[in-house]
């Protein structure tokens, strides 16, 4: 037992956050962000290995978000539910798998495999780690103890932003195969910390209000297990929600069908949710938490604009511009470092309006000077670009998350960080469907201003989204919970 973790008597100071989980819960949710931007560098050269163009190797980018975007809300109920540890080992563990697989992928089409394998891996860092935040919060008694949701958004900017750098670093050691096998040092790294750190936990209790009495027994417990996990609500979930992102990996009025499919699975998941006892996803809670909704529709749009000029940007730098992937990422230098003091200035403050519109600001700043780029543009409207990005990039995900821990209902800690993660890669799946459409068969300078300009009226929505959500006014990180 830590100091921490002692019972203070009479009258003594409120114990602090057990600092060890920190590490674990660092690693863990950077997994994802590492494998979501170091790609960003590696997807000409594998292109090039493999003889496959770019609208195909975009599916490197679609797979992993297209698993992420289901699994998050998926494991983060099942975090609720189990508790982070053993969802924490299990994800990590996968993680390594995934890696090995990509480092000897003979093809795309195994390659692409090894990414679905990753998304659904690293699903479990980030839920895992805001449910060990609530946890810790009860115990304590303080709300957001010891600025742990501002490292873990610094760990997740620093991650993000200086993953192109070091996949163009292991490109030049390695081959493009390293940025795969990165992962299994890392796996191994986090299955171990999560051992020995993590606490152990016993599945929450049954909700007070139970349907009629059922015989008891085995089966009566598979019963009540399969209840409180809504498995009919998840299938029905995941239906609505692959339909929808296959639709938006390439949209096209032929296959308007998985549109069709989508709705009907969203008008069964809704009426499902409606009726069950314990819900994957409490329609009738969220449906009234409108600061919550808001939230996750800003973070919608606002991936829009990251992702876009994470992957089209860096694809333009190397293919329209010139640049090794090694520069390319080297070029980004000024967002890591502006992004890493923006979210260590701006996590002091615990307002989140200020943030939002200053992050918009900066959004729609930065494509309006893309949109002035073009083959021949000095070297430094690059890192001005960059520059530019860095204020967004480290105000927007701290906002967002602060935002969401204070908004959600507090027994769906881990779902609602799930959830926030799955608008986000809705929002990631646009921005690749218009990267790809944009550039096609090739990253040139024409392409990079078409998507500057769908990158711009996503900046803009953003705005006004924050501009007229008076809910904001309560600054949901303030301290106070959103009412409900």
């Amino acid at each position: 037992m830590t100091d921490a973790e002692a019972d203070p008597g009479p009258g003594a100071q409120k114990p602090g956050f057990d600092r060890r989980l920190l590490p674990p819960m660092l690693l863990g949710s950077v997994l994802n962000p590492v494998n979501s931007t170091i790609i960003a560098v590696a997807l000409v050269p594998i292109g090039r290995a493999l003889g496959a163009p770019a609208s195909q190797t975009a599916w490197l980018v679609s797979a992993l978000y297209l698993a992420t975007a289901l699994g998050q809300p998926v494991v983060g109920r099942l975090i609720d539910v189990f508790g982070p540890r053993r969802l924490f080992l299990l994800g990590t563990g996968l993680v390594g798998v995934a890696g090995v697989v990509g480092a000897l992928a003979p093809g795309l089409g195994v390659l692409i495999g090894a990414r679905v394998l990753l998304g659904f891996g690293t699903c479990a860092g980030y839920p895992a780690a805001m449910a060990l935040v609530r946890g810790e919060a009860e115990r304590t008694g303080r709300d957001s103890p010891g600025g742990v949701l501002t490292a873990l958004a610094v760990a997740n900017q620093t991650i993000a932003v200086v993953g192109p750098l070091l996949g163009g670093l292991l490109i030049a050691v390695g081959g493009w195969r390293a940025t795969f096998a990165l992962n299994v040092p890392l796996a191994v790294a986090a299955v171990v910390l999560g051992l020995l750190r993590l606490p152990k936990a016993q599945p929450k209790a049954e909700p007070a209000a139970q349907p009629k009495a059922v015989p008891t027994g085995g089966s009566a417990r598979r019963g009540s297990l399969a209840a409180r996990l809504d498995l009919p609500g998840m299938g029905l979930f995941a239906a609505m929600l692959v339909s929808l992102l296959l639709f938006l990996m390439n949209p096209h009025l032929r296959d308007w069908y998985l549109l069709a499919l989508s709705a009907a699975a969203g008008a069964a998941f809704a009426a499902r949710e409606l009726r069950a006892a314990t819900p994957f996803i409490d329609l009738r809670v969220l449906g009234g938490n409108t600061p919550l909704l808001a939230t996750y529709g800003r973070a919608l749009v606002a991936y829009v604009v990251a992702y876009s000029f994470l992957y089209g940007f860096t694809q333009w730098t190397e293919e329209g511009f010139g640049l090794s992937p090694f520069h390319a990422g080297l070029a980004q230098i000024p967002m890591f470092l502006l992004a890493i003091g923006v979210s260590v200035v701006s996590g002091r403050s615990t307002g989140v309006r200020g943030k939002l519109l200053l992050g918009a600001v900066g959004q729609i700043a930065a494509c309006l000077v893309i949109l002035t780029l073009g083959g021949d543009s000095p070297l430094w409207m690059l890192l001005l670009v960059a520059l530019i990005f860095g204020v967004p990039q480290g105000l927007n995900n701290l906002a967002l998350q602060n935002s969401v821990y204070f908004q959600a209902d507090p027994e769906r800690t881990a779902s609602s960080a799930g959830l926030l993660r799955t608008f986000a890669y809705i929002g990631s799946m646009v921005a690749s469907s218009a990267t790809a459409a944009s550039f096609g068969q090739h990253a040139d300078t024409g392409g990079l201003h078409r998507l500057a300009r769908v990158m711009l009226g996503a900046g803009v929505l953003y705005l006004l989204l924050t501009l007229f959500d008076r809910t904001l006014g309560r600054a949901a990180g303030a301290g106070t919970r959103a009412p409900v």
